[in-house]
Parts: structure tokens; C-alpha cells; sequence
């Protein structure tokens, strides 16, 4: 019997591996230097955790999770984000409390929906994500903003956009949601049966819908921008300012919502504008939130944070034609002639290693020509040559490379020899 993989994921192969863990390692480095600690929470949690933090009405909650019970008959989900899971943590380990605050953390790891396969999205799919909870600072939303452009713009990527829009306060959500139920009501019977039972439930929503996009209402629909009091005003202008004063260009787009009551103020996405990227362009979504430690048993805890996939970072990526700094070189590949050669190189291969060496050797008993060919597909910066006479006398001969100069040295000043010429190489 043979195994096809699961549809909606991937086997990701060395030779691909390692442009992930250059993105995931740029992404570590980045939020160190912002001060971002990494937290990492169970890759499944109780049902009504998502159901809380991301939303009943949504259609990751109601279409797209994996949902299972377990022995004991309770309901447990894969997790099809990082947010709600990040913040349970927060307000379970009680972090509220730490003296210091804000609380600033990012998560990298698999995450899970049951969705339509297509280019960029699978079923399991990696996402980098940041939390700043603690701070109602509209300086710490540009802050998550700006982290989240360094990352694409240090990886190389310029075809990018950064969108942002404000959905205002709790009084500004609420004189706009009466806005928008009045603007569809007369007719929503013309839009699809989920718009109609978000009317009532959550009409900011029916502005995500994809069926219904092109109805004429979408169009006129009330802004939230026409609703915003005087302090909501007031910090989406700040928020402006500060990317303006990084530099970071921006558009406001008062189409862009977040659905769930606790999204508050900051609003935003990041696009890839590289052709022949995809009809879908959004790389990274995010936004602040107020209740949504609250909503699951903490305290009111102001946060913002956002969300991207790595799969559709690698994707912009390769529709730049951008080609990552990734070394695959080794620093010395052992040549050996001889059984007594071979068995010492075994000592000689780990004593390297130890030393923080990338060394390798022939496990195939291939020839010497062979093992040169073998040498170049590692692209050896050094080939050390052991045969059985070397061995008598205690010598090895060290070729390099790139400038083909080959000599011989005591077996016992190897490492010390290939570690200076990496130093010299650092100069």
C-alpha cells in the first residue's frame, strides 16, 4: 500500500528547507531587536477558545477548523491562528501582571484550516505573528506596522503596499454599525444568506463579503471614517504621523474592517503589488483590539498585533525574482585512500565538527576521482587528502579550492589551520 500526503499540505525538502529558516531566522532577529520575545502555545486548545477569540460568526469558526474530541469527550481545535492562543497564555500565566509593560511576544508555527487549496494557501500553513498587549500608545501601532514592513523590505521585497484604515472607538463602532444596518436593510434579501444573518449579528461583515462584492450597496455603504469622535480622530492622525516619521508610505482605505466587536482604532494590510503574484495580494493582516483578553476571562487589556504566512512571504519572493543569501558550502570535505586513512578519518570528521567545523566525508567507498566530484557537490572550500602513507607520517594535504593551492600539514593542526583562514576570510 503506498501514502500520497494529505491535499492542502506540503513536504518541505532540503534544498527548499533552508530559504524557511532563513525567513523564520530574519524574522527571530527582527523581533529581537524590537524587543519581541518568542512564546510558543499548544498546537491544539479547547474549541470555544477560537470560538471566543476569533469569532462564532466567522467563517474560519464555522467553516474551517478542525474540530475533534477527545477520549473524554471534549471539544479540541487545531489552532487556525495565533492570537486567541497568545492571549489565553497571556491572561493564564497572568503576564498582566509583569511590572513592565507592554507585554511584546511573537509566535512562528503551524497553523490549520480546512479550506480550498490554492497557490500560497494550504490547510496547514506556517504563520509569524506578534502581540504588543498593555499599551493603549498609538506609537506601539506604528511600531507593529513598522516591524512588519522591515521584515518584507529586509528580505528584499518592493513591490509592497501598507493600507490602513481606523475603526475608531467602542462609540464610534456602534454609530456606525446602526449606519450600515440601516444602509443594507431595505434590501438585503438581494444579498447571500450569510450577509443576512450577519445584518443583525455583525454588519461590518457583510463589507468582507466576497459573493457580494460587487452589489451596488458595497459601493455606498457608510464609512467608518464619517463616524469617528473626536479621540478617534485624534489617534488614527498619531498613528499617521509616526509612519510618516519612519519613513513608511501608506494609503487609508476606509473599505479595510476587522469584523469582531473587539477590534478597535488600527486597521491594517500589507499587498504585494509584484506581477503575476496572484488575484489574492495580501500578505500580512493586522489590527488593534481591546476586549479580547476580557472576552476570555482576564482583564481589559489594550493589544495589537498581526499575522503573516510564510508561505505567501516565499511566494513574493520568488515573484520578485528574489534570490535569499542562503549558503550551502561546507568548510572541509576529508578525501581518504586506504582502510586505516578511513578509519581515522571518522575521529578526524567529529573532532572538526566539535570545533564548529561543517565537514563531511564518502560513506560509499567510492573512488578518489569520485570523491572529489563529491567534494565539489558539497562546494568544499577545502578538500583534506588522508591516505595510509599521510597517515605514517602524521601529515595531511589541504587543497583549496577557490585558488587551488594545495600543501601539506600535520594532522593535528588541521582545524587550527581551516579556522584561521575562516577567520581571515571575516576580516
Amino acid at each position: 500500500m503506498s501514502f500520497q500526503i494529505p491535499r492542502g499540505t506540503q513536504d518541505i525538502l532540503p534544498g527548499e528547507v533552508e530559504k524557511w529558516q532563513f525567513v523564520e531566522n530574519t524574522a527571530r532577529e527582527l523581533c529581537n531587536r524590537y524587543q519581541y520575545k518568542e512564546i510558543r502555545t499548544p498546537i491544539f486548545e479547547h474549541t470555544e477558545l477560537f470560538a471566543r477569540g476569533v469569532g462564532e460568526s466567522t467563517d474560519i469558526v464555522q467553516k474551517e477548523m478542525y474540530t475533534f474530541q477527545d477520549r473524554k469527550g471534549r471539544s479540541m481545535t487545531l489552532r487556525p491562528e495565533g492570537t486567541a492562543s497568545t492571549v489565553r497564555s497571556f491572561v493564564e500565566k497572568k503576564l498582566y501582571a509583569n511590572s513592565s509593560q507592554p507585554t511584546k511576544l511573537y509566535y512562528i508555527g503551524p497553523m490549520f484550516r480546512y479550506e480550498r487549496p490554492q497557490t500560497g494557501r494550504f490547510r496547514q500553513f506556517v504563520q509569524f505573528g506578534i502581540e504588543a498587549l498593555g499599551s493603549n500608545d498609538p506609537a506601539i501601532d506604528a511600531e507593529v506596522i513598522s516591524l512588519a514592513m522591515s521584515l518584507y523590505q529586509t528580505l528584499g521585497l518592493k513591490s509592497l503596499k501598507l493600507v490602513i484604515n481606523s475603526l475608531g472607538d467602542a462609540d464610534s463602532r456602534t454609530a456606525h454599525r446602526t449606519a450600515l444596518i440601516s444602509h443594507f436593510e431595505p434590501r438585503i434579501g438581494e444579498f447571500c444568506s450569510d450577509c443576512q444573518k450577519r445584518l443583525e449579528q455583525n454588519p461590518l461583515r457583510i463589507l468582507d463579503c466576497k459573493k457580494d462584492r460587487d452589489h451596488e450597496l458595497m459601493k455606498t455603504a457608510p464609512s467608518i471614517l464619517e463616524y469617528l469622535n473626536d479621540g478617534s480622530k485624534s489617534y488614527f492622525n498619531k498613528v499617521q504621523q509616526y509612519l510618516s516619521a519612519n519613513g513608511i508610505p501608506y494609503e487609508v482605505d476606509p473599505g479595510l474592517v476587522r469584523g469582531l466587536d473587539y477590534y478597535n482604532h488600527t486597521a491594517f494590510e500589507i499587498m504585494s503589488n509584484a506581477e503575476g503574484f496572484g488575484a489574492i495580494t495580501t500578505l500580512c493582516g493586522g489590527g488593534r483590539y481591546n476586549g479580547l483578553a476580557q472576552e476570555i476571562g482576564g482583564p481589559e487589556t489594550p493589544g495589537i498585533g498581526f499575522a503573516l504566512s510564510i508561505e505567501r512571504l516565499l511566494a513574493a519572493l520568488d515573484a520578485e525574482n528574489v534570490t535569499l543569501p542562503i549558503s550551502s558550502d561546507i568548510d572541509c570535505y576529508i578525501v581518504t585512500m586506504g582502510d586505516q586513512a578511513k578509519d581515522r578519518a571518522v575521529s578526524l570528521l567529529y573532532e572538526m565538527r566539535n570545533a564548529g567545523l561543517k565537514a563531511e566525508k564518502d560513506y560509499e567507498d567510492k573512488k578518489m576521482k569520485a570523491q572529489f566530484k563529491s567534494a565539489d557537490r558539497h562546494q568544499a572550500k577545502f578538500v583534506a587528502v588522508l591516505g595510509d602513507d599521510e597517515l605514517e607520517k602524521n601529515v595531511i594535504a589541504v587543497k583549496n579550492m577557490e585558488t587551488g593551492v594545495q600543501e601539506d600539514i600535520a594532522i593535528d593542526q588541521l582545524i587550527s589551520y581551516l579556522k584561521a583562514y575562516s577567520k581571515r576570510m571575516l576580516l
